[in-house]
């Protein structure tokens, strides 16, 4: 973990954020992440989007199973970004975070950043009794072989982009349209599953806010656009 207790990240939380929007916030919140005049030492950028696909930058578009028709039937956009993994699926009840940070002010690594972003999200389900694990060489957070998050992170200059997916009410059929994360011997699941009940996002994104404080020894504060 970071040794910095100073560190002051700034979050909010934005519902039903189409993904093009939430890429133009993400350039934004790097710019004043970089800019020396800003107090904080970073942003947390939580949402969920609309239905839409995306490609890592070592994606293959063969792991995009739907066909083009099929995507626009249920207006899915796809959008290849510059973040790490494959193919995965952006939608409704899926709470997506997008930390923007400085390694350096937090002394972390990609590695350990990248660990400390899993740590967070099972933290979170275990606020829900639900045991999530890590299975080597596959980034993100499994109960068994099912991925209940996935994660895909860009750094440049030391700055962080892109994060986390986690389904929380996710309608996990659209998972049908990909081969998520390009593994093709592992399924999906989302708290709903796992629990038979429906939990509110936003209740699901205060627990994060409340445990990336914890594990990135940070204060976190909430502002408005």
């Amino acid at each position: 973990m970071s040794a910095n207790l100073s560190n002051t990240v700034e979050w909010l939380y934005i519902e039903k954020l189409d993904y093009s929007s939430g890429l133009c916030f993400q350039d934004e919140l790097r710019r004043r992440a970089l800019s020396n005049g800003d107090k904080s030492k970073g942003f947390l950028l939580l949402c969920d989007h609309k239905p839409v696909i995306t490609v890592g930058r070592f994606g293959k578009e063969d792991n995009i199973l739907g066909s083009r028709d099929d995507l626009k039937k249920y207006g899915i956009e796809i959008y290849r970004t510059e973040r790490g993994g494959d193919v995965t699926f952006h939608g409704p009840g899926q709470l997506v975070g997008y930390p923007i940070i400085n390694l350096r002010d937090f002394k972390l690594g990609v590695k350990s950043y990248v660990h400390l972003l899993e740590e967070t999200i099972i933290r979170v389900l275990k606020d829900f009794d639900i045991e999530g694990e890590r299975i080597e060489k596959y980034p993100g957070v499994w109960i068994g072989k099912e991925k209940i998050a996935a994660i895909g992170v860009h750094v440049k200059k030391h700055i962080t982009a892109h994060g986390f997916a986690l389904n929380v009410n996710t309608n996990l059929s659209y998972f049908s349209l990909i081969v998520p994360c390009g593994i093709r011997n592992m399924g999906v699941t989302s708290i709903e599953k796992v629990l038979g009940k429906d939990i509110p996002l936003e209740q699901v994104a205060l627990g994060f806010v409340k445990e990336f404080g914890r594990v990135f020894r940070s204060n976190l504060k909430c502002i408005s656009l």
